[in-house]
């Protein structure tokens, strides 16, 4: 069971975004070793009277990797601070998803043969969203095709390292599978920093890259990594290690002390806004809004009536 759930924020475009991507990684053929799963739109809810508006939630998958996605506006923009790295075979697989996810978008390292890959490239498509395409099998990556990966740059850069240690702490069942540093001779990245890290919280891996280029870009809540718990005692676990900027805590969001955004909600909040009647979705809607970190029991109590 899927425990972390990367959640992308869109102005308007959430349900054509997860169309086009349920698309995209839904037509492999039948011999490509990364399929893991089904791709396909799970669900499609919509929340009313937020700060937002009306807001569209849609729930997806991709490889066998769960995704969320809102259209709540423009107040953040998806940025390649956070990428998801794709393992995925033949080689015909890459060409054509890359073709797919490039039209439209903006091609940030060419598809070609490079140290760490025989066919690897870097996008951002076009409503944001960027890609790291990689051939190869994914057992080398947990299991996963799909990867999320963090880049550390600007004020954090330096910290992925700490980062790794903060979050494997945090989680059980974590650990790191490897880490590559940065040589003496890469400037202008320091010697000793990660230049690249795969390692696993709650049985999920994740990667991590740090760049002291001048990228322009930072983390911030476009993507967040929503968690979900059992109790009360998980949100209330998580929370108090993780939250580190108190004027971020809104409606079971955080901010690390990172600036890495998450959300920490209960397990069973997303299955009563996709089977609740309308009544009940939206007394859930209203009863958590106001609240910073969620209230499990206050949420079920709206749920009942």
């Amino acid at each position: 069971m899927q425990n972390i759930v990367p959640h992308l924020w869109f102005d308007t475009q959430a349900k054509e975004a997860a169309d086009f991507y349920v698309s995209t990684f839904g037509n492999l053929s039948a011999g490509a070793s990364a399929q893991a799963g089904n791709s396909k739109i799970e669900s499609i809810a919509t929340l009313h009277d937020t700060p937002s508006g009306d807001v569209d939630s849609v729930t997806f998958e991709l490889l066998g990797h769960s995704f969320m996605a809102i259209s709540a506006g423009p107040m953040f923009t998806i940025n390649p601070s956070v990428s998801f790295f794709v393992q995925i075979e033949p080689a015909e697989e890459i060409n054509r998803i890359w073709n797919e996810l490039a039209e439209g978008g903006e091609v940030m390292m060419p598809l070609d043969k490079y140290p760490w890959s025989e066919r690897y490239g870097w996008l951002q498509d076009r409503f944001g969203l960027t890609w790291q395409i990689s051939l190869g099998n994914k057992k080398d990556t947990g299991g996963q095709s799909i990867t999320p990966c963090l880049m550390f740059t600007g004020d954090v850069y330096g910290q992925a390292e700490e980062a790794i240690n903060h979050y494997t702490d945090i989680f059980p069942n974590s650990g790191v599978d490897g880490i590559l540093h940065f040589g003496s001779d890469e400037a202008p990245d320091e010697e000793g920093n990660v230049k690249h890290a795969q390692f696993r919280i709650g049985n999920q891996t994740f990667m991590i890259m740090e760049s002291a280029h001048d990228h322009q870009f930072g983390f911030n809540e476009a993507i967040s990594l929503m968690v979900n718990c059992d109790s009360q005692e998980e949100i209330d676990k998580f929370w108090d290690k993780l939250s580190a900027v108190p004027e971020a805590e809104q409606c079971g969001w955080i901010k690390d002390k990172f600036g890495v955004s998450w959300q920490i909600v209960p397990r069973v909040l997303n299955e009563m806004i996709i089977k609740g009647t309308p009544e009940q979705v939206d007394r859930v809607t209203q009863s958590f809004l106001p609240m910073k970190k969620l209230d499990f029991a206050a949420i079920q109590k709206a749920f009942d009536g």
